[in-house]
């Protein structure tokens, strides 16, 4: 298990990671969620003994990394493919770790097959791999001592379809053994379909740690409503928020509406006299739960694009 208890790093007057106070658990895929700045990078260097915290722990197996005796066996990670010295093979790579603990060269061999680098590949220099290619790596490092906790940032990116079906498998796979596994990463779609658990950040602190199911499902349905009359349809809009609804603009002719069904919404659009070009319920999904736990938490947020020519 790795736990955290009142993790807290500052840089300055800024707190990247704020009293973060959580357990992820064995035998399940954790999700590591956040918008960026959220602190996910910053607390898995504190795991790894990267970085020094300011306050709190962070510990593996009830120990702090820098005091594990052999770490590939204990933990494995996958912060950034690009660490790797430019000229030097990816065997030779994996092969330079497995020397530092203790580990055969046979052991090279099956992680090489199992992330799919064939021994051409293999022999290339790290500076002629794909993002893909250096991503297998980079997994391939992770598993290479057969650890019992593993943790990935971001291990999808520069994978085609193939490969990122692999990596939700190879997840998988993992957690069904009793393993801790940590994913971190951007794809909504992807860790809805990969993690059985969600702890999510925002500004440094814990905004969820619960089920993913139950993440979606707090997040309600979603009802879809389109009028040719902007003004009926924010008649429409103002009585469903003030009966309690979260209501949300998509334009002039179309709401996102929350917090009610699609049945009220028509009901109402009738009462009003408000003529309707779409009326449909969406399914919650990860990526609308997301977006409504870390609302106030973005630290950069764009506006709407404009649409039309640019003015003079």
């Amino acid at each position: 298990m790795i736990t955290l208890r009142t993790l807290t790093k500052r840089f300055g007057s800024t707190a990247a990671v704020d009293e973060l106070t959580v357990d992820i658990a064995p035998g399940r895929v954790t999700g590591f969620l956040g918008p960026n700045g959220a602190g996910k990078s910053t607390t898995m260097r504190l795991i790894l003994g990267l970085d020094r915290p300011t306050a709190g722990q962070a510990l593996i197996g009830g120990r702090p990394y820098r005091r594990l005796r052999r770490p590939l066996h204990e933990v494995g990670a996958l912060l950034d493919a690009r660490a790797v010295h430019p000229a030097r093979s990816g065997r030779a790579h994996l092969s330079a770790m497995a020397a530092s603990n203790g580990i055969s060269e046979r052991r090279v061999d099956e992680v090489l097959a199992t992330v799919g680098l064939d021994e051409r590949a293999a022999a290339k220099p790290a500076r002629a791999f794909s993002l893909g290619m250096g991503q297998r790596l980079g997994i391939a490092g992770a598993l290479l001592g057969d650890p019992p906790v593993l943790m990935f940032d971001e291990p999808v990116n520069g994978l085609d379809p193939d490969g990122v079906r692999w990596i939700r498998q190879l997840a998988r796979s993992l957690a069904a053994e009793g393993r801790t596994v940590l994913i971190s990463s951007h794809l909504m779609s992807e860790m809805q379909q990969t993690a059985d658990w969600l702890v999510v950040l925002g500004r440094g602190r814990l905004i969820a740690d619960a089920p993913t199911a139950q993440v979606i499902a707090d997040s309600g349905v979603a009802v879809r409503v389109r009028s040719p009359r902007p003004e009926g349809l924010a008649a429409v809009a103002d009585r469903l928020t003030a009966a309690g609804a979260v209501v949300e603009s998509a334009g002039t002719d179309e709401l996102t509406v929350t917090g009610t069904t699609a049945e009220r919404v028509g009901e109402l659009a009738y009462e009003l006299k408000v003529p309707l070009h779409e009326l449909a319920s969406h399914e919650a999904s990860l990526e609308r739960a997301f977006m409504a736990l870390t609302a106030d938490r973005v630290e950069y947020a764009a506006r709407p694009a404009r649409t039309g020519g640019a003015s003079a």
